[in-house]
């Protein structure tokens, strides 16, 4: 009974995180009714979420101390840096533009792909093989994509190629964060590690404001507290909840329950911001959701069957569970 109670929560966890990571566009997009500057709205979320990060920080710190541990070795931290600048940053970035020019629930479907990315840069970069399951996904997803693309394009125009751009730039760079993160989780440990990515992409995304957009952190009242909610409901609150999932349920469940993502962020796109959703629209959506639930179908069944490499070795043979699977960008 114990278990089955324990695997329930897991999974309540897990829905209720992909749940509020979905409402990441809708919060963006509210800000830019108010004030269209996707700069400020990235350094206000990471300025709010990072005390909470740091927090997590000195704790998992204390924790490694008090049972004995080595201080954390200053090449695995600078990669945990790296990675951050990559999976927080430039992805957020990416991300926070593309919503300046493309709906929400073209963007959520958009970013949603890149556990595709993942599997295509691993081919390319560590000769991880391609699976004629991954190729179909692949192939299913993306003609879903084309179909939402070409029914945004006569509306968008040249907004809605240039957001496109701007969000598969955001789900590449999070698919690289993916795969180099795998590297750096386990001698750091979970918690250090997403305290010093997200640590290190907040002080970027601050940075971010001041060189390259205005310099201005003025803001108003709504704007601000559109950022805070994306800080806390958006970031802060499903990384915990699906942290809280992963330590019950198995990562290949998590991956699996995280597909309804896209759906909530198009139902609340659709009520909140009042967004158009055509029947065209709706078959492109079911066919991204569903080349992506077969690529993760697929992997989790094949998951046991690879062999784990050694520390060392190039060739990531899965994406552990953690921050990589924990938080979006």
């Amino acid at each position: 009974m114990g278990s089955s109670v324990s695997r329930a929560v897991g999974y309540g966890c897990a829905a209720l995180g992909a749940a509020f990571f979905s409402t990441k566009a809708i919060f963006i997009k509210l800000a830019f009714e108010e004030q269209v500057d996707a700069s400020l709205m990235l350094a206000y979320r990471m300025l709010f979420a990072t005390p909470v990060f740091v927090a997590i920080g000195i704790w998992a710190y204390a924790q490694r101390r008090a049972k004995g541990l080595p201080p954390p070795d200053r090449r695995n931290v600078a990669w945990a840096v790296v990675t951050g600048f990559l999976g927080y940053y430039v992805a957020s970035a990416f991300d926070f533009a593309g919503l300046q020019y493309i709906s929400a629930s073209l963007e959520r479907l958009v970013l949603f792909t890149y556990p595709l990315f993942v599997m295509l840069i691993a081919a390319a970069f560590y000769g991880e093989p391609l699976t004629r399951f991954g190729i179909a996904a692949a192939a299913v997803t993306y003609i879903g994509l084309a179909i939402v693309f070409t029914v945004d394009l006569p509306t968008g125009g040249r907004n809605t190629a240039i957001g496109t751009a701007l969000v598969l730039g955001a789900a590449i760079s999070f698919a690289w964060y993916q795969i180099l993160a795998k590297r750096f989780i386990a001698p750091l440990g979970t918690a250090l590690f997403t305290s010093v990515a997200l640590t290190s992409a907040g002080v970027f995304c601050v940075l971010h404001q001041v060189v390259f957009g205005s310099g201005s952190f003025a803001a108003s009242p709504r704007f601000l507290w559109l950022s805070f909610g994306c800080a806390m409901v958006a970031t802060v609150l499903p990384t915990f909840l699906i942290n809280a999932g992963l330590a019950r349920v198995s990562p290949q469940a998590v991956s699996m329950i995280s597909t309804v993502s896209p759906v909530v962020t198009i139902g609340l796109a659709i009520q909140i911001l009042g967004e158009p959703f055509t029947p065209v629209d709706a078959i492109g959506s079911a066919l991204v959701l569903l080349g992506v639930g077969l690529f993760t179908f697929g992997d989790s069944r094949s998951r046991p069957a690879r062999v784990a490499p050694q520390a060392s070795a190039s060739a990531p043979a899965e994406i552990l569970p953690g921050p990589a699977r924990a938080s979006e960008p």
